[in-house]
């Protein structure tokens, strides 16, 4: 939902770090965020929810800085956008699961079950549609992302805190999956809205 407007707050406060890394490759950044999200997963598993929080938001750090420097060093590529956002998946499942294998109980498990297939729900009503976006060249040209989506509800920003929050309160994990869940599925029904007004 803040996402379009913390963008150039985020690239105006790392361009001057991103700008000294001219020789570091776009693609090392998005490994290491990969890294740092799966050990934030296996501190969330053994309990160690504070460590855990500083590698969630050290992972989402990483995760801006690559495309980051990509775009002050002209070294974008599709396959590096590509490989961004199948890293950011594969983080956004591993540490709720990670949560939960920590602290195993039947609610938390249908909480997780019922979480995790929104987000599948939500990767089909998004990526599908940026690719409809992209054959109709409708999508914004000036934006600084691989992949357009329409805005919603629930963005990067509100995914980084939301996940903070589950690290903050893992006593609370099932009424807090359950929530993020249904903000994702209002994201979704507020997409099926946009693209009815706009493909029809």
């Amino acid at each position: 939902m803040f996402d379009s407007y913390l963008r150039r707050f985020k690239d105006q406060a790392g361009t001057p770090l991103a700008r000294h890394m001219s020789r570091v490759s776009p693609m090392a950044i998005s490994v290491s965020a990969l890294v740092v999200g799966l050990l934030a997963t296996y501190a969330a598993f053994k309990g160690q929810y504070l460590f855990a929080f500083g590698l969630w938001i050290l992972n989402r750090i990483l995760d801006g800085l690559d495309g980051l420097i990509a775009r002050l060093h002209n070294r974008q590529s599709d396959f590096g956008g590509y490989v961004d956002t199948l890293i950011d998946y594969i983080v956004y499942a591993a540490l709720p699961i990670g949560l939960v294998a920590g602290s195993p109980s039947s609610e938390h498990y249908l909480a997780l079950i019922f979480m995790l297939a929104v987000f599948y729900v939500n990767s089909a009503s998004w990526m599908y549609l940026a690719a409809i976006l992209e054959k109709r060249a409708t999508h914004d040209p000036e934006t600084q992302t691989t992949i357009v989506m329409p805005a919603g509800v629930i963005g990067g920003f509100e995914t980084i805190v939301a996940y903070g929050i589950f690290l903050f309160f893992p006593v609370y994990t099932t009424v807090l999956f359950s929530i993020f869940a249904i903000l994702v599925f209002i994201t979704i029904l507020q997409r099926l809205i946009w693209a009815k007004r706009t493909l029809s």
